[in-house]
């Protein structure tokens, strides 16, 4: 909200004030059908000193919604169960789905700058963070989402009289905590970075309102009318292209598919011996990095009936029953669909230790999605980007991850389809959509070299494995989880 309409509420009368407060939640209230019908997802993250009045914004803002399209979350510190997972993991989990409110009683933001005070963000890290933070920000609103960002603001001697007023009684003093008093104590170490914070973070699509919180009323007007304009802006916003930021991540040259020699081949006996060899190994790394705490993610995607689940299963007989899981990742379901693209696979990331495997991924937006239409060509497009982005956040946070295209020719796709048709016990393997997508082979095979072209990068490269043999298949694709586990180790002490 501009500094005028600021003013303007600023000398309305206490029966003015109630008379707008009123008109506005109407407003807001019927709003809440119209971001039902145009499907927008809003995000409300109320930030703020202790004792601005956060819960009792809140409070105000939901008063005339309908409880069963929002929902109210008050972050607290992490658990340990969470901080085993990428910073913005949690917050990530809780977006809203389309048509739908969440309301943030303080965020990522309060527990940076808690962890800044409190010395356990060095410099690099904090910046690490702050980027994470805005890329967080961006592919949200690049996706559809309304980012409304407000900082309670409240002076030191208002803070004090209100902490005080809150210990005095019996009723209210449980609410006042040790960060309250440091607050207090440490003011101006706290107002630094919550001044970093807000500086680093204040972007256009994502920008800070900064609101003085002396004024009950005052406040609750004004974040209620930014949130009206919000609304309004972000449906209007939502009938334009977003950007498609150039890739800023270095990429690792890739062949395209027809190069790819497919001659490879291992008797039965070489495969039995290889393959004990490589379980052992195995075992024992997945020892190791449980111990020294390295998250795993493997990420399968090829072509279908190329051996895929054969894979898998000789991988995951190698490794402890409890220290792994394996997604299946089918077509999104209606809350899936309903949420960032990322969501379903934020929500299915490893704790540190453990190891995630997914069969099939996040790049069915550049695949499926994008040929089958699910998707705007502009978010098809903008997803090799966002998909970079976050390999490298889950990169950056510690993780090995090791990316597989199972590749096979045209022709042994169709010997193995014939073969699943007429073994009943393989039959439930070849489905409809099978045939259909033999149909798009050379479609298919186009998006998949431009995948690989604008997705295979340093910190998260492409391994094409060569599946036309699945006992080769099998052990080359062993083998390299075991270099990048024994890499990691090596690299970390």
């Amino acid at each position: 909200m501009g500094d005028s309409k600021t003013n303007e509420i600023q000398k309305l009368s206490q029966d003015e004030l109630k008379s707008i407060l009123k008109n506005t939640r109407r407003t807001l209230s019927a709003q809440q059908q119209l971001i039902k019908e145009k499907h927008l997802p809003v995000i409300v993250l109320v930030e703020g000193w202790s004792a601005s009045g956060k819960g009792t914004l809140i409070s105000y803002l939901i008063r005339d919604l309908d409880p069963r399209f929002f929902q109210v979350i008050p972050v607290k510190s992490p658990t340990k169960e969470e901080k085993r997972k990428p910073f913005l993991c949690r917050h990530m989990t809780n977006i809203p789905e389309a048509g739908k409110f969440v309301f943030f009683d303080s965020g990522w933001m309060e527990e940076t700058v808690f962890d800044v005070v409190d010395g356990h963000l060095s410099e690099k890290a904090l910046a690490h963070r702050i980027h994470d933070v805005n890329i967080f920000e961006r592919q949200l609103v690049d996706n559809g989402y309304l980012v409304l960002k407000i900082f309670v603001d409240v002076s030191k001697e208002d803070q004090e009289a209100r902490i005080a007023k809150l210990s005095d009684s019996e009723d209210t003093s449980w609410r006042v905590n040790k960060r309250d008093l440091d607050q207090l104590k440490h003011r101006k170490k706290y107002e630094k970075a919550f001044s970093h914070f807000i500086e680093a973070t204040n972007s256009v699509k994502a920008p800070w309102h900064v609101i003085d919180g002396s004024k009950k009323e005052l406040v609750e007007l004004q974040v209620c009318h930014l949130l009206v304009d919000g609304i309004d802006a972000a449906i209007q916003r939502n009938t334009l292209p977003a950007d498609i930021p150039e890739n800023p991540f270095k990429l690792v040259p890739m062949p395209e598919l027809k190069d790819v020699p497919l001659d490879k081949a291992m008797t039965r006996d070489e495969y039995e011996k290889q393959l004990q060899i490589a379980q052992k190994k195995l075992k024992k790394l997945h020892n190791r990095i449980y111990n020294k705490k390295i998250p795993v993610i493997i990420a399968y995607e090829g072509w279908d009936a190329a051996g895929k689940g054969g894979n898998i299963k000789r991988l995951t007989s190698a490794l402890d029953a409890r220290g792994f899981v394996v997604n299946p990742i089918a077509a999104p379901d209606v809350h899936e669909k309903n949420r960032h693209f990322l969501w379903r696979f934020w929500t299915r990331l490893p704790k540190t230790g453990h190891i995630s495997i997914f069969d099939r991924t996040w790049y069915g937006r550049v695949m499926v999605e994008r040929l089958e239409g699910f998707c705007s060509e502009n978010d098809w497009k903008r997803a090799y980007n966002e998909i970079n982005e976050f390999e490298k956040n889950l990169s950056d946070w510690g993780a090995v991850i090791v990316k597989f295209w199972i590749q096979i020719d045209k022709d042994t796709q169709l010997a193995r389809f014939h073969e699943r048709e007429e073994n009943p016990d393989k039959r439930w393997k070849i489905t409809d959509e099978d045939w259909r997508n033999r149909e798009k082979w050379d479609q298919y095979e186009d998006a998949v070299n431009e995948m690989l072209q604008k997705t295979s990068t340093t910190f998260a490269p492409w391994h094409i494995i060569e599946s036309n043999d699945k006992l080769y298949a099998r052990i080359q694709a062993m083998n390299i989880v075991i270099d990048a586990l024994e890499q990691k180790i090596k690299e970390i002490g």
